[in-house]
């Protein structure tokens, strides 16, 4: 099954919430990637852009993207973003076919 990072903030209502009453988010994220047939591999909250991080298993993109509009519709999240991942024999597999492709940029000569 392909892997998927998804980086998201909460609103400062929902800070608000956490803080009066603190609670684990990690069950709840597995809850959600389960409904679809995936797996949660990892939880964690960050400073910088982004409030926190999570690393899925998810059967196809169909499945993430059912998961990310139920969460985002929610309105507990100031952002949300998924970034599907590639395994490195994926990678290896793209760059081959990748080299199989003329490349032209745009206002050049061809």
């Amino acid at each position: 099954m392909p892997f998927y990072l998804t980086r998201f903030s909460y609103t400062p209502a929902t800070w608000a919430r956490l803080i009066a009453n603190p609670e684990d988010r990690r069950t709840a994220a597995a809850q959600y990637v389960e409904a679809v047939g995936g797996t949660l591999h990892g939880f964690w909250y960050a400073f910088g852009a982004h409030d926190a991080y999570a690393l899925y298993e998810a059967p196809n993109n169909v499945a993430i993207a059912a998961m990310a509009l139920a969460i985002s519709s929610g309105g507990a999240l100031s952002a949300y973003e998924t970034i599907p991942l590639l395994t490195v024999e994926e990678t290896l597999a793209a760059l081959e076919t990748a080299a199989t492709i003329t490349y032209r940029p745009p206002g050049t000569a061809g």
